[in-house]
């Protein structure tokens, strides 16, 4: 019989029904549910105002919802238009949505290493790769949550002419450039801003907007601007439209998202220090923005064996722990076959790995029993 768990991994913190309550009106008053409805309109807006251009003569951001994060991705790499099986450059450490989003979009994936310091594959990761190989593409992740250096990227495709498209999936409010090409965003039930199910695509590019749009409804196009009927279908596209019902959520989480942001910047702030403190020497933790906003907490241990013991220990005690993104995307039975240059990082890095939990209804003894669960010697 498995062990009761006493603290969970991730407890999501979705809106409340009175927070609901206001857009669940409105739609019962227009009577519009889905295709692009007056709140998936309102989430767009809000969304793209928050991406501030970082130079004055930048363009807006635009933004487009999606039914998932992952759909956002096979779309987000459709409207590159490249010739079927062209090479994308992925992370070895990443979720397996990343792979099969460039599959999904008739591309190929090559896998690549990550930096030992940020776990992310950077520009320079890509501009050694590029070097190797004819890329039609890269995928580089926020890994669990870490902001891509979107400079950096811009200037990759500067030199390169390479598109970018970043897998954001859990670092909205902590990637506040959306790169080059896009960075795709999840609004899942587990993510600091959450829709229930949901993503977003964000891009500067106005073109790039209007084809994920239209993709996302089956190819449609609704423009009038193509010398074509309107509602024929231009593109292969799918359904991957937001429905009124998840906007509404996701609107009602942005209304309380500053609030989320403290919250959750000061449960990390308290959490690691508790860590730090009695795990001294025990375990190392990726670089990232000390004002990021968490989504989950994962540490590397000095070596597998304690990772292990640390992974008994908190399964004996009823504490929930996971090895995030591992295996590694090559590693995978369904990803075997597919290009994979050297990674030493990522390798060393899933030797260590641990989730562990995180989450706003931890307390303080919560943190201290994880806390001593890290320390070798424990139980």
């Amino acid at each position: 019989m498995p062990p009761i768990i006493r603290i969970p991994l991730l407890v999501p913190e979705l809106p409340t029904l009175d927070a609901l309550t206001p857009y669940l009106r409105r739609i019962d008053e227009t009577r519009w549910y889905s295709n692009f409805g007056p709140l998936v309109q309102a989430l767009e807006a809000r969304i793209a105002a928050s991406f501030a251009a970082p130079h004055e003569d930048d363009p807006p951001a635009y933004a487009v919802t999606v039914s998932n994060a992952t759909a956002g991705l096979e779309i987000a790499l459709r409207a590159l238009s490249l010739p079927t099986g062209a090479l994308v450059l992925v992370p070895a450490l990443t979720f397996v949505a990343s792979a099969t989003a460039v599959l999904s979009a008739g591309l190929t994936p090559v896998v690549a290493d990550v930096d030992a310091d940020n776990w992310l594959l950077t520009p320079a990761i890509a501009h050694a790769a590029a070097k190797q190989l004819s890329l039609g593409a890269v995928l580089p992740v926020a890994t669990f949550g870490a902001a891509q250096d979107a400079q950096g990227w811009s200037d990759f495709h500067s030199a390169t002419g390479l598109p970018v498209v970043i897998d954001a999936a859990a670092a909205y409010g902590n990637q506040l450039d959306p790169g080059p090409t896009c960075a795709v965003f999840s609004l899942h039930a587990t993510k600091p801003l959450a829709s229930g199910e949901g993503g977003v695509i964000v891009t500067r590019s106005a073109e790039f907007a209007a084809t994920v749009r239209q993709l996302s409804n089956f190819g449609i196009d609704l423009s009038g601007k193509q010398g074509v009927p309107v509602g024929s279908t231009t593109l292969i596209g799918t359904n991957a439209k937001m429905s009124e019902y998840h906007a509404a959520i996701g609107l009602a989480s942005l209304d309380v998202w500053p609030e989320t942001i403290r919250r959750r910047r000061r449960m990390f702030e308290q959490y690691s220090r508790v860590i730090n403190a009695n795990a001294v020497g025990s375990i190392a933790w990726q670089h990232m923005d000390a004002a990021a906003v968490r989504s989950v907490c994962c540490v590397l241990l000095a070596s597998t064996s304690a990772r292990d013991q640390a992974e008994r220990v908190m399964a004996a005690r009823g504490i929930a722990t996971r090895r995030w993104y591992l295996p590694l995307i090559n590693q995978h039975p369904a990803f075997q076959g597919f290009a994979h240059l050297p990674s030493p990082n990522a390798d060393q890095i899933a030797g260590r790995l641990l989730g562990i939990p995180f989450h706003l209804s931890l307390t303080a003894e919560d943190h201290l029993g994880i806390a001593r669960c890290l320390v070798p010697s424990a139980g």
